[in-house]
């Protein structure tokens, strides 16, 4: 796969998931989060989500929680935003 629809993809699925970080997500636990960078596979099989998250030490511990917790309903939400023919696993780094 070339890399340059590797990088528009890239770009695409960290649009997509800081908008349904920012408007979709009702959990009271995520708080400032933001994300930075999007690695995703040649194959595209799996992605790692970077975030920024803002605040104490206990509010990032929360948001931490939250967002793995919601990490089924982000996944969902980009296999129907972007139309891939497999939505790649994605996994959480903080930045």
């Amino acid at each position: 796969m070339s890399q340059l629809r590797i990088e528009k993809i890239q770009e695409l699925m960290k649009q997509e998931i800081s908008q349904i970080i920012l408007q979709e997500l009702k959990d009271p636990r995520i708080g400032f989060v933001t994300v930075t960078q999007v690695e995703i596979t040649r194959d595209l099989s799996s992605a790692k989500v970077f975030v920024s998250i803002m605040g104490n030490d206990e509010q990032i511990a929360k948001s931490w929680a939250g967002l793995n917790s919601s990490l089924g309903f982000i996944r969902r939400e980009v296999g129907h935003r972007i139309r891939l023919r497999v939505t790649p696993e994605l996994k959480f780094v903080l930045d």
